[in-house]
């Protein structure tokens, strides 16, 4: 039987929620599950607000025009990450200077970053990579020292936290996935968080194509009109029915992949232990929110012989990022600097099946595969 690397697990209620909304008869953006799913946010992780929107892609579109990014603008951001995460600041006009990894998670080393600071830098974009919080306090400070805007790409990073304080809410705008490979799905979709209230108003207007019309249907103006930049950002209520499910559900969901987590973790540990392989790094201000179970080999020699090994035994691991200052569309405008932490893990880190319905036993066929690899 094949072990595949990610399976979409289903609550059961989802069709259910579905139809009710059809049945209300307004199934476009901003419907009664949209609001459902908004209280959610707002009242279990005292979020100041939150905007569902088709993709977090969408969400970080959303924040780079909040930001009023302009040609000729600077956005640092880590280059170890999903294109997403600096494509909407590009589509803008802003150049993207990038910064290294940290040497023990993927996450981007704050203390790399003044350096890359310039008279034209706007923004820091962070990504909390496996849903592992990066240090929010070193990068608040050096965004507060040169009055720079922090963006949390917390794609991955739902019920994670940072010092108590939920991934998302620290920035002052974060965004949310809902992809089919998050621990939370609505198959596509995505979440702007807006901690600033000087964002809150014109957010509405930018995910409503340029209209106060969410002001209209709140009975606030008499008529709506198009009154500054937008695109149609807010996905449809059938969309957030999904996605309301799977929140209902959430702390047992989070429960059992804690779970899968940790069995992965205790079968490898020897290896770690005899120096064999890397595990992932949770600092002590970070908290798991089991996102995926991840570990770094020494070579990417290795690790392509290991992923070739687990295709022969029917088991579907894959390694992630490619380092994006090295890729094809952005190695012309980066700057020569070598990013030593990112090309490292995007050589070396491979990512395990990881999936709600994972068994044990299958768990023990991956991990005593892996240890055979390694002559375990």
């Amino acid at each position: 039987m094949k072990i595949p690397f990610n399976k979409p697990y289903f609550t059961g209620k989802e069709t259910q929620y579905i139809r009710e909304a059809v049945a209300l008869g307004k199934i476009s953006g901003d419907g009664t599950f949209t609001k459902k799913c908004h209280q959610f946010f707002e009242n279990n992780y005292e979020l100041k607000k939150c905007l569902l929107t088709t993709s977090c892609t969408d969400a970080l579109e959303m924040a780079a025009i909040l930001l009023n990014i302009q040609p000729g603008d600077e956005v640092i951001a880590p280059s170890y990450t999903f294109v997403s995460s600096v494509n909407a600041f590009v589509l803008r006009g802003a150049k993207i200077v990038f910064a290294d990894s940290e040497d023990q998670t993927p996450n981007i080393d704050a203390n790399k970053i003044e350096a890359l600071i310039t008279p034209r830098t706007k923004a820091i974009v962070v990504v909390h990579y496996a849903g592992v919080a990066c240090d929010m306090d070193a990068l608040m400070a050096l965004a507060n020292k040169h009055n720079l805007f922090l963006v949390e790409d917390a794609a991955q990073a739902i019920d994670s936290f940072y010092k108590g304080k939920p991934l998302g809410s620290i920035g002052h705008l974060g965004a949310f996935s809902f992809h089919e490979t998050k621990n939370i799905i609505s198959g596509e979709g995505g979440m702007l968080i807006i901690n600033d209230d000087r964002f809150v108003q014109r957010a509405e207007i930018i995910r409503e194509k340029g209209t106060n019309r969410s002001a209209f249907f709140r009975g606030e103006i008499d008529k709506y009109g198009w009154v500054d930049l937008g695109s149609s950002f807010l996905p449809s209520d059938i969309i957030a029915a999904f996605l309301y499910a799977q929140l209902e559900n959430l702390q047992d969901i989070q429960k059992r992949r804690k779970e899968i987590w940790q069995l992965y973790y205790t079968e490898l540990l020897s290896l770690q232990d005899a120096g064999i392989i890397e595990l992932p790094n949770i600092p002590s201000y970070a908290t798991n929110n089991a996102h995926m179970f991840y570990l770094v080999c020494n070579s990417l020699e290795e690790r392509t012989r290991l992923i070739e090994y687990l295709k022969t035994v029917n088991i579907n691991a894959v390694f992630h990022y490619l380092s994006l200052h090295k890729s094809p569309y952005y190695f012309s405008k980066h700057d020569d600097r070598d990013l030593p932490n990112c090309d490292k893990f995007a050589d070396t880190l491979i990512r395990l099946p990881f999936y709600y319905e994972m068994t044990p036993n299958t768990q023990k066929t991956v991990t005593t595969n892996i240890k055979k690899f390694y002559g375990k």
